[in-house]
């Protein structure tokens, strides 16, 4: 289904309704991210409770605003990656080590268990899981400031 040939709102409940250009009704669709830190702005699937996609987006650019307000707001009510924005303390350079972070998300403690926790998407982009599972973002390595990339270089 392509980009235009749909509505979408919020029901009493505040759950999103998918309405089709033939007039088919999906209740309760949730947006998924095809590729959530390669490009979150593109490739959204709208699936229905089932988990069956009822519609597929290309880009939320090329959504009237309303429509793509709707699925921003949802995506950022389900979603939590925080970005770090600096590592101001690390406990030790062996792991399990606890670093002291700035995120975009306010401040924040990371226990890192193992190197192997860092995973590296391309040259400039991380992620790196804590024991808790949360998963924290270095989006561009160039823009840490050099004590944080001092303190992260250690472990890569």
């Amino acid at each position: 289904m392509s980009n235009a040939n749909f509505q979408l709102q919020r029901d009493s409940y505040g759950q999103l309704v998918l309405c089709t250009e033939n007039g088919e009704r999906h209740d309760g669709v949730t947006p998924v991210r095809a590729f959530p830190i390669a490009a979150p702005d593109e490739g959204i699937s709208l699936v229905n409770y089932e988990g069956h996609e009822v519609a597929w987006i290309d880009s939320l650019s090329q959504l009237p605003l309303t429509i793509a307000q709707l699925i921003e707001e949802e995506l950022a009510s389900r979603e939590f990656v925080p970005e770090i924005e600096q590592i101001t303390e690390v406990s030790s350079f062996a792991c399990p080590s606890s670093w002291q972070l700035s995120t975009n998300r306010g401040p924040a403690t990371l226990l890192l268990k193992a190197e192997e926790d860092i995973r590296r998407l391309s040259p400039t982009r991380l992620l790196i899981a804590d024991s808790n599972g949360i998963q924290f973002l270095v989006r561009d390595l160039s823009k840490l400031d050099r004590h944080s990339r001092k303190l992260l270089d250690r472990f890569l």
